[in-house]
């Protein structure tokens, strides 16, 4: 059995966002409760994010919980939004 059958995964697409701050940029997953990161460009911050979702969603489903998958509002507030693929634990 290969690795990818004792751990079965799924690819969603989520909604991020990111934003200017004094330090750099911060991308956040509104709905996923410490879904945020921080980086010194935009792309850091969207792959540090990305790391983070994936440790939550891995010790989520340590415990048999999904992560909440929803839909975000875009607002004027936000300086961009993008959906990302993200392989999580099925």
């Amino acid at each position: 059995m290969n690795n990818t059958d004792e751990h079965p995964s799924r690819t969603v697409l989520l909604a991020l966002v990111v934003e200017k701050n004094d330090d750099g940029f911060l991308a956040r997953v509104p709905g996923i409760q410490g879904a945020f990161a921080e980086g010194d460009t935009i792309e850091e911050a969207i792959f540090n994010c990305v790391d983070v979702i994936k440790m939550i969603a891995a010790y989520r489903a340590e415990r048999g919980e999904r992560l909440p998958i929803d839909s975000v509002e875009v607002t004027s507030d936000m300086r961009l939004a993008v959906s990302i693929p993200v392989e999580l634990p099925a």
